[in-house]
């Protein structure tokens, strides 16, 4: 059985990618990896559609969330978070963890934060240093219009923009210097398609700036510290070798290919997986979709861990569950990173034979036929 995989992270890694990590490994303080570093930094700018520092730290896409609460800020700053799912809710309990005052937006999950709740929370708390947004909520699918409210943020404060960008970066347009943006994190198992342990850090100068007053504890998540090293294209500390040699050669394919026609494609996969979705009777979860990630309701009749086994078991396709009370309730396809339209065919088919197995009453073949219907129109 070929095994495909379908989550919003871990995503497929091209094979060329892993070929390479498995060559030999070389010493991180030599001039062969300085090169590959420099390399990547630069390519890491093209990304982000940014001039400024993009930082590569060896953690996870939360580690780099982490690093910007504690080189950012002093204990008692006051932020404002926006919570519509399972990682905007962690981006409201780490920074209270280290003694961070937040003030929680909470936003229906499948939903994004709108400018008036912005708009308000910003006039009640004028000495917010920090609005912190989720671009592409991974629990919920849910995208958030991030052009809009940085624009919104910086004419109504002087806070922070800063975006976990972790499940957006690579399918989401994303311009960090032409929309204002002043921190964005991502991961490299996501939209840059190697093996998950590494995070990636942009900074605008405020950002640097703050980070320069900041006076929170810290260490290995130090940007102070990454910022020193990266001036001489180093890391403070051992670096993931093969990882970074990895995103390398992934940076390089993402440029080859533009980054505008990276971002239209996912839009267009993701356009086709949901018009699969649709076509085979399905109801989508989001309210306002994510290119990253469709959830799709679990329809009525039909049990999820059934439906989950056959479709795993029998077609080796892996699909993620829902989270906390959508359990069991929704399931998430992945059109993120290495993916083109013959996955999604492949991916709709395989969840139409799993639906008729577990007696879901649809037309067979019409899930097939919206999806290749959304990749031929023109």
């Amino acid at each position: 059985m070929k095994k495909r995989l379908f989550t919003p992270g871990p995503t497929p890694i091209p094979e060329t990618i892993m070929l390479k990590m498995a060559e030999p490994i070389v010493h991180h303080r030599n001039p062969e990896f300085n090169e590959i570093l420099t390399r990547v930094n630069q390519n890491l700018k093209y990304l982000f559609q940014t001039e400024q520092p993009v930082l590569t730290l060896t953690c996870s896409g939360t580690g780099g969330v982490e690093s910007t609460f504690v080189s950012l800020f002093s204990p008692g700053d006051k932020i404002i978070a926006s919570n519509g799912g399972k990682f905007g809710e962690r981006w409201v309990k780490m920074p209270k963890v280290f003694g961070l005052n937040v003030v929680e937006i909470k936003v229906e999950w499948g939903k994004a934060p709108t400018e008036e709740q912005i708009l308000t929370a910003l006039k009640a708390n004028p000495d917010t240093k920090a609005v912190y947004l989720t671009h592409s909520e991974t629990s919920t699918g849910a995208a958030t219009d991030v052009k809009t409210l940085s624009k919104l943020i910086r004419e109504n404060s002087n806070a922070l923009i800063c975006v976990d960008g972790i499940t957006a970066v690579g399918a989401h347009e994303m311009r960090f210097d032409e929309w204002g943006i002043d921190v964005c994190v991502t991961g490299s198992q996501k939209g840059l398609m190697i093996p998950p342990g590494l995070a990636f850090v942009a900074l605008s100068k405020r950002a640097i700036e703050a980070i320069e007053t900041s006076k929170l504890p810290r260490f290995y998540l130090d940007l102070k510290k990454a910022l020193k090293s990266y001036a001489d294209n180093d890391t403070p500390w051992t670096p993931a070798i093969s990882l970074i040699i990895g995103v390398d050669l992934a940076l390089q394919k993402i440029r080859e290919e533009g980054i505008e026609n990276v971002w239209a494609r996912h839009k267009r996969l993701a356009n086709a997986i949901r018009a699969g979705v649709v076509g085979a009777g399905l109801k989508l979860f989001s309210e306002f979709p994510s290119f990253a990630v469709t959830p799709v309701w679990v329809p009525e009749g039909v049990e999820w861990k059934q439906f989950n086994k056959i479709l795993k078991g029998k077609y080796g396709i892996t699909i993620a569950g829902g989270q906390d009370d959508f359990t069991g309730k929704i399931f998430r396809i992945s059109h993120l990173g290495y993916y083109d339209e013959l996955d999604m065919i492949t991916m709709i088919g395989a969840l139409e034979m799993t639906l008729k197995e577990c007696g879901h009453k649809f037309e067979i073949g019409s899930g097939v036929t919206a999806t290749l219907n959304a990749l031929t129109a023109k």
